[in-house]
């Protein structure tokens, strides 16, 4: 099911984006060039989001602390 989505959806983009471009197509070209537009835009973001969730955790953590400390810096006891 998720393929099929990202062909509709890729085709709904590609409409959108060549009239945004302001691009000349046909119909047929339209549909193909957003349908491939969609399959590799799904799979960068499937193979990001993998990445970004191994290390969401550590990020999230590195995130967290440096605003802790930079608070304590700010706000904390002189």
């Amino acid at each position: 099911m998720g393929l099929i989505l990202w062909i509709l959806i890729g085709a709904a983009a590609g409409w959108l984006a060549t009239r945004m471009m302001n691009i000349d197509a046909s119909p047929v070209q339209i549909v193909l060039i957003g349908m491939a537009g969609g399959l590799v835009g799904g799979l960068l973001l499937r193979v990001v989001l993998a990445v970004l969730g191994v290390f969401a955790g550590i990020i999230g953590a590195v995130l967290g602390a440096l605003l802790v400390l930079w608070l304590w810096d700010r706000y904390g006891p002189r």
